[in-house]
C-alpha cells in the first residue's frame, strides 16, 4: 500500500495513480483525480480505504451513491459520517436537489475531471468503534464500459480499481426481469475485469468483498425476498462467475423511487419523472461491506 506523503515534500503524489504533481495543483495532471484527497489523508495521518461503486450506464450509480451519502450524513442505521472537504458534499447535494424537483440527475460525463469524488469518515455509533476513511468516486458508466472492453483506455479507472479494497456492483434488475440478457452480459464482463484486477493467483478465488446490488427492484419485488435466487435465475452468467471466482460476495436488492410517472419531452420523447423517493436497501450493502473490511 502506498505511503502517505509528508507535508514537507515539494511535490504531492496522487492518491489514485501515484503521479507526482505540484502542491499548487487542484487535479492530478495524469488521471484528473482531485488532489484534495491526498491533502485530507495527510491531515488524518492514515491511509484512506477505497470503495468503488461500479455498474453500466443508466443503472443508477449516481442516484444510489447520492442517497447513500445523504443517509450516512443523516445518521441513518446507527452510523456517524463526516465529509472531509466541501467537495465531498457536492454529489449528494446535486442528487437530492434534482429529486426534489422530480427529475433524475444528468448522466455523469465521460471526462474524469468532471466526476464527483467523495472522501468520508464513517463509523458506527457504538463503544470502541473505529473510524474508517473512505474514498468513493462517481465514475461514468460509459467510461467504465470502455475500460472493461479495452483495458488501460481510462487509466484513472484502472488505477482506482487496483487500489479498491471492496466494490459495490450495481445491476439493473428491472431489465433482467424483463428478459433482456444485457445486464447479465455486462455484469459478467465487469466481474471478469475485477477478477483480473484483484486475483493474486489464478487458482485462488478473489477475497475482496463484492456486494452485488440488484437496482430498480421496485419493478420486480421478488428481488427483495431472495436477491441471490433472483440472480441465479435471471442473471445466471453473473451468478456462476461469482460462485466460481469470488470468495466473499453477497447479493442485495435496492430501489430509490417510490412511484414513477412519464411526461412528454422534446421531439415527442418520453421522459421518466420520479414522483417521490422511497429508498429501500440502500444502506445494507454498504453496511455489509464495512463489516468485511474490518
Amino acid at each position: 500500500m502506498q505511503s502517505v506523503p509528508t507535508v514537507s515534500c515539494p511535490t504531492i503524489r496522487c492518491l489514485i495513480c501515484e503521479s507526482d504533481n505540484t502542491r499548487e495543483a487542484v487535479l492530478c495532471g495524469e488521471c484528473s483525480a482531485p488532489l484534495a484527497l491526498i491533502h485530507e489523508s495527510v491531515a488524518q495521518e492514515r491511509q484512506p480505504r477505497i470503495v468503488s461503486i461500479v455498474g453500466e450506464s443508466n443503472v443508477g450509480k449516481t442516484v444510489y451513491l447520492g442517497f447513500l451519502l445523504d443517509m450516512l450524513a443523516r445518521r441513518a442505521g446507527d452510523f456517524e459520517a463526516v465529509p472531509k472537504g466541501a467537495y465531498s458534499v457536492n454529489l449528494q447535494q446535486n442528487v437530492i436537489a434534482y429529486m426534489e424537483q422530480r427529475q433524475f440527475p444528468p448522466k455523469t460525463p465521460m471526462e474524469p475531471d468532471q466526476w464527483y469524488w467523495t472522501y468520508y469518515q464513517v463509523c458506527r455509533k457504538t463503544r470502541g468503534a473505529t473510524w474508517v476513511d473512505l474514498v468513493m468516486p462517481d465514475m461514468a458508466g460509459e467510461a467504465l464500459s470502455t475500460e472493461v472492453d479495452t483495458p488501460k483506455t481510462f487509466g484513472v479507472i484502472r488505477s482506482l480499481l487496483d487500489k479498491t479494497e471492496a466494490a459495490i456492483v450495481l445491476v439493473d434488475a428491472a431489465l433482467a426481469a424483463s428478459g433482456s440478457p444485457q445486464p447479465d452480459f455486462f455484469a459478467l464482463k465487469l466481474m471478469t475485469y475485477l477478477d483480473d484486477m484483484f486475483a493474486v493467483k489464478r487458482r485462488q478465488r478473489v477475497e475482496n468483498a463484492i456486494a452485488v446490488v440488484l437496482c430498480k427492484a421496485d419493478y420486480c419485488p421478488e428481488c427483495f425476498d431472495d436477491p441471490g435466487g433472483f440472480a441465479k435465475t435471471n442473471l445466471n452468467r453473473l451468478w456462476n462467475i461469482c460462485d466460481n471466482r469470488f470468495a466473499n460476495v453477497r447479493f442485495f436488492a435496492s430501489s430509490v423511487i417510490g412511484s414513477l410517472g412519464f411526461a412528454a419531452g422534446v421531439d415527442d420523447t418520453v421522459v421518466p419523472v420520479p414522483l417521490h423517493a422511497a429508498p429501500r436497501g440502500i444502506l445494507e450493502p454498504f453496511e455489509w461491506i464495512l463489516d468485511q473490511m474490518r
